[in-house]
């Protein structure tokens, strides 16, 4: 697309690039608290040690571990066509994920800020031949930069809750600019489909939710072994994915319950891990016990509340607890993905805010594969009522699996609709090598 810029995105360009020089300062106070890795800082700038690979090489870029998590199998699928792969992520997590999960010869590297200079910089080192944006990450600097150079891209997974969907219509030459630069739009559902297309996405194709797809999470044998044995036949509930304020909910239903059911087990894995100290002295305000698993800690006897800080074991939680409360949704922040707890049969307890996967929610409610509940009254009822009936946990867990089975088939569409643009990497790359 060209032609000039609407007034939002000339703005946007001015300020970020004249945010360029203050970058060092903010860098260095994300890395103090956590959310960089000071050792690849470059990266955020758009610097690279690592060298291009040769021939064809897709772009893949999944802001955070969620979204990374659903593309797996793509990456997975793609690669087995023989074309090199970059995938970049935005936060330490999600980083961490890469580093455990990304197949050896997959090239991960962290975003640059989206400033013109750090994302030409990439871009010339880089210089994909295929774009591809997981869920809804648009970001104008690097568009407009991809665009210039005549880089085909493709929204995939595509998300647009109801929220973002108000405010970018707030801008909408903006958001029509940017996303008509976009060769294609896979959206995970009619809905989204309909809200990018309003906005002025031209081709738009409803392929469904990637994450309806993803292989449940992995669990390291040996340590769930170990924790096992730690946990020794306790009464164990967990919460999975929590933000702030939702612990505390979390929290006090433990202390309510621990009298029926002596020796409970609490086991919370925050969103963020760096939170789990947080959580533990929260835990210690009620009067109650807590161990950090981040601390190489496991759960004794003692232990009430286990606090999984780390990343990429929610494999371990769902294989060991039989019903789990999915978080971002007693707060207003639209609710953690419920599918690899469904997949994995673990009964599912969400507070009322979900749009982030309202479709997926609502399907499993129907089913009573989930259970909504409004804050830490129902929280505690629906635990107790499963606690004392584990062959009610369980069919509430298999009603959610049922539906995953339902849904699936996300991945074939996907991956049809990138089929000509894959192939012609392909035929480019056998005309080199002829």
């Amino acid at each position: 697309m060209s032609g000039k810029l609407p007034t939002g995105l000339r703005m946007y360009r001015l300020l970020s690039a004249a945010v360029g020089p203050f970058t060092p300062i903010l860098l260095a106070r994300r890395v103090k608290r956590g959310k960089e890795h000071r050792q690849r800082l470059p990266e955020r700038r758009g610097e690279n040690r690592i060298k291009r690979p040769e021939g064809p090489l897709v772009w893949l870029h999944g802001a955070s571990v969620g979204e990374l998590a659903s593309v797996l199998p793509l990456i997975d699928r793609i690669r087995a066509r023989g074309i090199s792969m970059l995938v970049t992520t935005g936060t330490v997590t999600s980083g961490g994920l890469a580093e455990q999960r990304l197949p050896r010869e997959v090239i991960h590297q962290f975003i640059p800020l989206d400033i013109p200079r750090f994302v030409r910089r990439f871009l010339d080192h880089w210089r994909p031949d295929l774009a591809l944006f997981v869920e809804s990450e648009l970001w104008p600097n690097m568009m407009i930069e991809s665009s210039a150079r005549g880089i085909p891209m493709v929204l995939v997974n595509a998300r647009l809750s109801e929220n973002s969907f108000d405010r970018w219509r707030r801008l909408p030459n903006s958001i029509a600019a940017l996303l008509q630069r976009l060769d294609l739009c896979l959206a995970g559902t009619s809905s989204d489909a309909a809200r990018l297309s309003e906005l002025g996405a031209a081709n738009v194709v409803t392929t469904g939710n990637l994450k309806l797809d993803a292989p449940p999470p992995p669990a390291d044998p040996a340590a769930l072994a170990m924790l096992q044995d730690a946990i020794a036949g306790r009464p164990l509930i967990a919460a999975a994915s929590t933000h702030a304020g939702e612990e505390g909910v979390v929290i006090e239903a433990h202390a309510r319950l621990e009298n029926n059911f002596p020796g409970l087990l609490t086991m919370i894995a925050p969103r963020h891990p760096e939170r789990g100290p947080g959580i533990a002295e929260i835990a210690a305000a009620a009067g109650l016990t807590a161990a950090l698993r981040s601390r190489g800690e496991l759960p004794k006897r003692t232990t009430q509340i286990y606090v999984a800080d780390t990343v990429g074991e929610l494999g371990l939680i769902y294989r060991l607890a039989s019903a789990v409360f999915i978080g971002g949704s007693l707060v207003r922040h639209g609710g953690q993905n419920p599918v690899e707890a469904a997949k994995l049969r673990t009964a599912i307890l969400h507070g009322p805010h979900v749009w982030n996967f309202a479709e997926i929610y609502a399907a499993l409610d129907k089913a009573h594969g989930a259970e909504p509940i409004d804050g830490v009254n129902r929280l505690t009822a629906h635990l107790a009522a499963w606690l004392s009936d584990p062959d009610a946990c369980a069919r509430v867990g298999q009603a959610g699996h049922a539906v995953m089975e339902k849904l699936g088939g996300a991945l074939d569409r996907t991956l049809a609709s990138l089929d000509p643009y894959l192939m012609q990497l392909q035929l480019h790359q056998r005309t080199r090598h002829a």
